[in-house]
């Protein structure tokens, strides 16, 4: 085989895998709340690539990267929206109860879950079948998360309206702990072997730190005004955290759990995603109707993207 001829070869299988490529990979989805509207971001170029309609007000967003399922909690209709990604239309609604938020999917894709407001109560629904498992009534009022641990094990839920950090035991199906944290908990997150957790209080301006194996309080770490949303890094390493009243980013070394650097961003920063190289992270501005860019590397906001009226977060499909 001449040079020329490899090359073309080579040319050949590079425009095939590209033409393969399914349209749905590297889309970050970002629910509008107030624009009943999903925008669609193309993670490479950083532009909104499509948009879709729900009505409504979509909230929280988990992807099914296996049956390219998104799911979108939809609080004007107390459902669970089920949205077909190649389609790029709601394809089915799921009854929740009242106003639904933060939607997340488990470790192993069998389970996706929704935090109730107003019935105080995390759904579990099979992805498989489509039908509700099972629900777990919590202790505190209005959950706003219920995070999935990252072994599966655990189910962690923020009780906005109290001042509970509440844990389902997945296996089980039942609540086996609750915590008394700072104000209004909010945004969760672990490390990526389930060893912490931390939790953002609102009213607090504060994170606590978790032994997440133990189901207790480690320490605490002082934030901005209104923290909110927190999205760890995949290597475990950092931690980023919203401030809605400051508009800015946190950026916390979870090896010492002190604060590294700050970021500032849009109006009312809230839920955030990164992705899974760990290279951007995307967070939803709800009163600017942006989402603004971080180079992680840099610590930095490199492009700033409209998208509808007050979006409530993000999530991206690898």
């Amino acid at each position: 085989m001449t040079r020329a001829k490899g090359i073309e070869g080579m040319l050949l299988l590079a425009a095939a895998c590209l033409a393969a490529a399914p349209a749905w990979a590297g889309l970050a989805l970002v629910g509008n709340e107030n624009g009943g509207t999903i925008s669609l971001i193309d993670t490479i170029k950083d532009e909104v690539v499509g948009e879709i309609k729900t009505g409504g007000k979509p909230r929280g967003t988990a992807i099914h990267a296996a049956s390219k399922i998104a799911y979108v909690s939809d609080q004007a209709s107390n459902a669970l929206l089920v949205i077909d990604l190649e389609k790029r239309a709601v394809v089915r609604r799921i009854d929740l109860g009242e106003s639904p938020e933060g939607v997340y999917i488990s470790p192993d894709g069998k389970l996706v879950n929704a935090a109730v407001e107003l019935t105080n109560s995390v759904v579990f629904i099979d992805t498989a079948s489509g039908e509700v498992a099972f629900r777990v009534k919590i202790k505190g009022e209005n959950p706003e998360h219920a995070v999935f641990s990252p072994d599966g094990r655990f189910v962690y839920i923020g009780a906005e309206e109290d001042d509970k950090l509440e844990v389902i035991d997945v296996a089980a199906r039942k609540l086996v702990a609750q915590l008394t944290v700072g104000t209004r908990p909010r945004g969760i997150a672990f490390t990526p072997d389930s060893a912490k957790a931390y939790v953002a209080c609102e009213r607090a301006d504060t994170v606590y730190v978790l032994d997440a194996r133990q189901h207790r309080i480690l320490r605490t770490i002082k934030a901005g005004l209104r923290s909110n949303g927190l999205t760890m890094h995949p290597d475990g390493k950092r931690l980023y955290l919203t401030n809605g009243g400051d508009g800015n980013v946190m950026v916390i070394d979870t090896a010492t759990d002190q604060v590294t650097a700050t970021i500032k961003v849009g109006r009312r920063p809230w839920n955030m995603a990164i992705t899974g190289d760990g290279a951007k992270l995307y967070v939803a501005n709800g009163r600017s109707n942006s989402v603004s860019v971080i180079d992680t590397a840099k610590n930095a906001v490199i492009k700033e993207i409209p998208v509808g009226e007050t979006p409530w977060g993000v999530h991206i499909l690898e």
